[in-house]
């Protein structure tokens, strides 16, 4: 696999830990940098810049929809 794709598949996986979208249940960023044996302030800078990202999209959604 690419590298874009690693790390878009990363991303998206934190997201998902982050905020119990699968299992219901929240992790820390600790919890979540444990998981994926990388530190708390680097899941920190992932998880903002996926965010930034969904919201880019969001706002290329809405401006075309309407």
């Amino acid at each position: 696999a690419s590298d874009v794709y690693k790390r878009q598949h990363r991303e998206r996986e934190i997201i998902e830990l982050r905020y119990g979208l699968q299992t219901g249940t929240e992790l820390t960023q600790r919890e979540v940098g444990e998981r994926f044996r990388i530190s708390r302030s680097y899941v920190s800078r992932i998880e903002k810049r996926a965010l930034l990202k969904l919201r880019e999209g969001l706002k290329t959604y809405n401006c075309g929809s309407s």
